[in-house]
């Protein structure tokens, strides 16, 4: 995977934990709930979840790996790892978030065979503004015993107000309390939970040069529309 590449992944993690923070966080009618509420971190614990998204099927794993203090909060390192459908073999990135206001404040990745490199960090890449825009658009519709590959779950039942998604939450699961979600055009299910969860990613990362990754991107994007 080049460079390139692995910022799509970035992107991708971010948004993986702003759907399911977005999903779960925004369902009190009369206020909002704090972040703590749904980001249930315990160091060593974690899920395996089944994704389909446009028919295709694969596996993510979910797992609290770590915790430091940052600036004096409490931070935890959320683990993230996909597999590659035709090699089987797994991709890791992990990002360290505060507990108390779900920030991200380092992002680190691995890929198989070689040695980790760190993303850089801005303000852009932090969901907080676009997750509480969301927050409203999701309410609690009920309490409902859920059964998934992982087991039976009694859960929080949330649907969002256009009728495009569902969610089933339970604090027995960690980090981020997904059992289940559905939405037209992908799903995720609980298949395993994790209570021995160790780091995956090993070795002293490599920060990223923003000012070279722009390049990089820069060339690979024109050697695409110019393969000759």
């Amino acid at each position: 995977m080049k460079r390139p590449q692995i910022i799509l992944v970035a992107a991708g993690l971010c948004l993986i934990i702003g759907t399911a923070s977005r999903a779960q966080m925004g369902m009190n009618l009369f206020k909002k709930p704090a972040i703590t509420d749904i980001f249930r971190p315990v160091v060593g614990s974690g899920a395996v979840y089944e994704t389909e998204q446009n028919q295709t099927k694969s596996t993510m794993e979910m797992t609290v790996v770590g915790e430091e203090a940052v600036d004096g909060k409490e931070a935890f390192w959320l683990e993230f790892g996909h597999g590659d459908q035709k090699t089987g073999a797994m991709t890791y990135g992990k990002m360290l978030v505060t507990k108390d206001d779900f920030q991200f404040h380092r992002m680190i990745f691995q890929q198989p065979g070689r040695p980790p490199v760190e993303m850089p960090m801005n303000p852009a890449m932090r969901q907080k503004s676009r997750i509480d825009d969301e927050m409203e658009k999701w309410h609690k519709v009920g309490t409902e015993m859920i059964t998934v590959p992982a087991g039976s779950f009694l859960c929080d039942h949330w649907t969002k107000d256009d009728g495009k998604g569902d969610v089933w939450a339970s604090s027995k699961v960690s980090p981020m309390s997904m059992v289940k979600e559905v939405t037209p055009s992908n799903s995720m299910v609980l298949i395993k939970v994790i209570t021995d969860a160790k780091d995956h990613i090993t070795g002293t990362p490599t920060k990223i040069d923003p000012e070279m990754m722009k390049r990089q991107m820069m060339e690979q994007m024109q050697k695409q529309q110019n393969p000759h």
